[in-house]
């Protein structure tokens, strides 16, 4: 890449050329940056505020095709016009690498493009194989709308393994392996992938076979935003029973009672006052209860705290929504998600079951056999806090993921790579995150081995060399080239 700094002027004979090219093959659904539409369109999809900060840098375009041969010709023209490319799904990258360029050494100032898939969101059915063809552009909620409606009854006895947000698109989700509620009892949401059509680099469309194994492999859990861009994904649904059973209660108390409940939770499945655990069971009231109150009598579970629905229903209640229809209304659903107060917080998702009865090298999420549990640490604030205050909360969040480093996996410490963190690739105190060039090395150091394993790092570089020799897909925390 040329050191050469680019002139605002450079930037504008690119954002024409890209409009020419788009136009001129039959792409009509773009905005360009500057033009009316434009931010409501970017900013549409962007789940983490941060990122749409006014010193965030933003796109020459978003370009929203409506088909496969729009998403080819999304991905040549941009080429053409000598674009980064950024592919967002549901805009749920927990650093903005979906839509952002911050964090990377190799962007530099290059100017972007985002390709947005909302627009692909089409989902097929075959109830009577158990299978489905999904779009990347669909939302979780989508599918699981579409798996329900696809009986009669609508109390489909199919569901789809992944994750309980509604609003996380699927492309993203499963990309980084899809991690949700029954992983336990059917593993994740890339265990569960048949076959997919990806477009590459040079705009072919690849499915299992033409896009080999070892690429099959790496798309299924080896991190978005760096193979191309799936466009469809052929899904193994998994069977359910009619009803279920979600249990949300709440618990308050001394922080030593609440670090009990905490302490015997880890082994079923330091200023804590208050736990709430949200938990499905595949069965009915009576099963569930017998079952929490027998092997955890700690948590006192009463009935009413306990519910009987179907599994579509209960997608919607763990994505804290009233109703199945809402399953694809983004605007309640992110009414339900902007409601909560600013907090700090540690979610504890619990891993093993079936996720462990694969080796740790059959995808490239590795973390199978040994592992109880993964960590989310977050903490919001309102959207009018200041500098400072936004500044101390992030500090402290730095400080308590440092504070739980003698109590977690290590050798290195491991994480889950659709909970990106930039912070991996190294911090300093002054700076921030430390721009390291993005060399095969210091990734297995850092992040590779954090998410993958150096085994698995070292099978998805060779993987990456294969299908995207010229590194057209990357960010901060891309595969590298050999």
């Amino acid at each position: 890449m040329s050191s050469r700094r680019r002139s605002p002027r450079d930037n504008g004979v690119r954002a024409r050329s890209l409009s020419t090219c788009l136009l001129a093959s039959g792409v009509r659904n773009f905005s360009m940056a500057g033009s009316p539409g434009y931010a409501t369109i970017f900013d549409f999809s962007i789940q983490n505020l941060r990122f749409a900060a006014p010193g965030i840098r933003k796109p020459e375009a978003v370009v929203l095709p409506t088909s496969r041969r729009g998403l080819q010709r999304a991905v040549l023209c941009a080429r053409s016009a000598s674009l980064a490319i950024r592919v967002r799904s549901g805009g749920h990258s927990y650093e903005g690498q979906s839509y952002t360029v911050s964090g990377g050494v190799l962007d530099g100032k290059a100017p972007f493009v985002v390709i947005d898939l909302m627009n692909l969101n089409k989902v097929r059915v075959h109830a009577a194989s158990a299978t489905a063809w999904a779009e990347s552009g669909a939302t979780l909620g989508e599918v699981y709308h579409a798996v329900a409606h696809s009986s009669p009854s609508n109390r489909s006895s199919l569901a789809l393994t992944a994750a309980s947000c509604s609003t996380i698109g699927l492309g993203g989700h499963i990309s980084g392996g899809g991690f949700g509620p029954v992983s336990r009892k059917f593993m994740l949401a890339a265990d569960n992938v048949l076959d997919a059509l990806l477009v590459d680099a040079v705009g072919r469309v690849l499915d299992r076979r033409a896009m080999g194994e070892d690429v099959f492999w790496a798309i299924r859990g080896g991190g978005g935003g760096s193979w191309g861009v799936v466009y469809a994904w052929k899904l193994r649904l998994v069977p359910v029973p009619d009803t279920v059973t979600v249990f949300t209660p709440r618990r308050e108390g001394s922080v030593d009672a609440m670090a009990g409940l905490v302490y015997r939770w880890q082994f079923e499945d330091r200023d804590l006052r208050n736990v709430a655990f949200t938990g499905l069971v595949l069965g009915p009231k009576e099963m569930a209860m017998s079952v929490l109150n027998e092997r955890f009598p700690e948590l006192g579970l009463a009935e009413a705290e306990v519910s009987e629905m179907s599994w579509v229903e209960s997608a919607a209640r763990l994505a804290g929504l009233s109703s199945v229809d809402e399953l694809h209304q983004q605007a309640a659903i992110l009414r339900y998600l902007s409601d909560g107060p600013p907090a700090g917080y540690v979610t504890m998702d619990p891993y093993g079951g079936a996720m462990a009865r694969l080796s740790a090298t059959a995808t490239p999420f590795p973390h199978r056999a040994g592992n109880l549990y993964a960590l989310q640490y977050g903490v919001t604030w309102d959207s009018d806090a200041g500098e400072a205050s936004v500044s101390a909360r992030i500090q402290w969040l730095r400080s308590l993921y440092a504070y739980m480093t003698p109590h977690v996996s290590s050798n290195p410490r491991a994480a889950y790579v659709n909970y990106i963190d930039i912070d991996l690739m190294g911090f300093d105190e002054s700076l921030g995150p430390v721009r390291l060039a993005s060399s095969v090395s210091h990734a297995r150091a850092t992040w590779g081995a954090a998410y993958f394993t150096v085994e698995n790092f070292d099978r998805l570089v060779r993987a990456k060399t294969r299908i995207d020799p010229a590194n057209v897909f990357y960010n901060a925390q891309s595969i590298p080239l050999h």
